[in-house]
């Protein structure tokens, strides 16, 4: 158990980079024809949807940003609020990517290049988020929640890592994690 109220998220955030990278070095070897590793295409989505998402932000969204709250920082402005719009449009990437990775299967010129753009622009987002995440937000996270508080916060975190995401487990995810910076 981490002993901050950010420890967990911030290694979370190291691991979406990685993948981040990975995606990147993919669409790089690629750039102006097909892809030639639909597999670990769909693999960097799956994770972006499921790890990034269901897991990392559900947990920034669900259990830090609400306990920030109750310290005092808004909801509806401030950083908070940066950080939940950036989440929303994560999520619009990663479905636009979702959806057209059956058209890049296909060999779909279109497909391949709505599907770069929107990887492009996910990965600049995730980027910058965690940057601002990791230098703002977690910060603010680690003065304002400790103690007993922070414990409680850490024993929810790892709670809620418990759980399944589409049959995956947490441990499942970092390995494909794993598997697609070992790639790149």
């Amino acid at each position: 158990m981490s002993d901050t109220a950010s420890g967990v998220l911030r290694d979370e955030h190291q691991l979406i980079l990685g993948v981040a990278d990975a995606l990147e070095t993919m669409l790089n070897e690629t750039a102006g024809g097909a892809a030639s590793d639909l597999d670990a295409l769909s693999d960097c989505v799956t994770f972006f949807r499921l790890f990034a998402d269901a897991c990392h932000h559900a947990k920034e969204e669900d259990l830090l940003f609400p306990e920030l709250e109750s310290a005092g920082l808004p909801h509806d402005d401030g950083p908070i609020a940066v950080m939940l719009d950036e989440h929303r449009r994560g999520r619009l990437f990663v479905k636009a990517m979702a959806e057209a990775h059956p058209g890049v299967q296909a060999g779909d010129a279109g497909a391949q290049a709505t599907f770069e753009r929107n990887a492009r622009g996910y990965i600049d987002l995730i980027r910058n988020h965690i940057t601002k995440e990791d230098n703002v937000l977690f910060m603010m996270a680690d003065h304002l929640v400790h103690g007993a508080t922070c414990r409680q916060l850490c024993g929810a975190y790892e709670r809620s890592d418990g759980r399944l995401f589409e049959e995956r487990t947490k441990a499942q995810l970092e390995a494909l994690a794993a598997r697609l910076a070992d790639r790149a």
